[in-house]
This record gives C-alpha cells, sequence and structure tokens, in this order.
C-alpha cells in the first residue's frame, strides 16, 4: 500500500515543531491530538529530534500520524524507519530520500515549488506534494496546478500558513496546510500553542459552515 492509499487521521492540519525539545513535546502533542490536529511533524534539525519522535511514535501512535520534517539524506531516512516512522517531509525533492521512504513502507512528501518538480516528484512515487514556500506564489499557483497534476494529487501548503490564511488555501485545493511558527517555536509553553490550535480548529470549522 502507498502513503497515499492510507487515511490520514484528524484534521487537515499538519503540526510543525521545529526546534521542540523531548521534555515538552508529549504535552504539546497531547494538546494537539485533543483537538484532533493529529498530523505531527519534528523537523530533524530540532534537537534531540529522534528521541522526540521516538517518544511521539511510542505515546500517540495509535492516535495520529508521526512524522520527521527535514529530512535530507537517506541514511536518517533508515533511522527513521527504526522508529517506525509514519511520515517522511522535506524541504526539497531529492529522488534518493524518496526512493529510500517508499522502500521503507512510510509516507513521502518532498517540497516542491515548480510544476517541474511536482511532476518528477510524482514519477519518483512521492505520496505528498509540499508546496515551499507557499507564501512566495500564493493559493493562485495552486489553482493553476491542478488543471495539470494527475487527479488526487495530495498538496500540503507550508510556510506562511496559519489561521487567517487558512481558508484561502484551502478554498485554492490543497488537501492539508503545514503550519509551524504560526503554532509552535522556541520558546512557546504548552498553552500558548494549545491556543494557536484552537484558532486553527475555529477557521477549519468556520469553511464548513
Amino acid at each position: 500500500m502507498t502513503g497515499a492509499a492510507r487515511p490520514l487521521p484528524g484534521l487537515p492540519i499538519v503540526a510543525i515543531m521545529r526546534g521542540v525539545r523531548p521534555d515538552e513535546v508529549l504535552e504539546i502533542c497531547d494538546g494537539l491530538v485533543s483537538r484532533n490536529i493529529r498530523r505531527l511533524e519534528v523537523p530533524l534539525n530540532s534537537p534531540d529530534a529522534f528521541r522526540s519522535i521516538n517518544l511521539m511514535k511510542k505515546h500517540f501512535g495509535d492516535a495520529a500520524l508521526i512524522g520527521a520534517g527535514t529530512v535530507l539524506h537517506p541514511d536518517q531516512v533508515s533511522r527513521l524507519a527504526e522508529l517506525d516512522c509514519d511520515l517522511v517531509v522535506a524541504p526539497n525533492f531529492d529522488p534518493d530520500v524518496v526512493a529510500a521512504t517508499k522502500s521503507a513502507g512510510m509516507i513521502s512528501c518532498p517540497g516542491v515549488f515548480t510544476p517541474s518538480e511536482a511532476f518528477a516528484a510524482l514519477t519518483a512515487g512521492a505520496d505528498i506534494l509540499k508546496y515551499f514556500p507557499a507564501e512566495l506564489n500564493g493559493p493562485p499557483a495552486i489553482k493553476a496546478w491542478r488543471a495539470v497534476l494527475p487527479a488526487g494529487t495530495q498538496i500540503m501548503a507550508t510556510g506562511g500558513t496559519n489561521a487567517d490564511t487558512l481558508a484561502g488555501w484551502m478554498d485554492a485545493g490543497v488537501d492539508m496546510v503545514g503550519v509551524g511558527s504560526a503554532l509552535y517555536k522556541p520558546g512557546r509553553i504548552a498553552s500558548d500553542v494549545i491556543a494557536g490550535a484552537d484558532a486553527l480548529v475555529r477557521a477549519y470549522h468556520e469553511l464548513e459552515g
């Protein structure tokens, strides 16, 4: 089964916790999961990121999709596979990383910014396209992409995404948004992250009417 065939849990929001520490990650994730934000990512340039991912997988693996971000090398993919990580996210498209991810049975989400990169990533086996940095071209670009990408292509907009811009991205046709500094940044305590999560949840439910 490819990653694209897996049902993804929770709201279409990927919580990106760049800089989170292992000693705080569980409290933060508990608040996110309780608000149905169940797609959780720790970039590998965070302090002791593999330990955080291991803790998240052990405590929330049955309730959430546990992902790693800023995955740049196949050897990092191998370490993530040992932790039974679910999702591998990158800021760039590297066919070797995609191949290693798919070989290990994980969901591949490489970063792309042009149609050429998007098609190359899909050909390599990517399950989700991370449109990054999303704010530079904005939602109109996604509408243009949808006219040429294969039906059913999964797109995650990341970069400048927050509660205020969520509606525009969803209306443009993305399948999910990755939210980083608008939700978590180093030094932000769990209650602040939860307040940001509440704002995202409200914005999403407003779309539903």
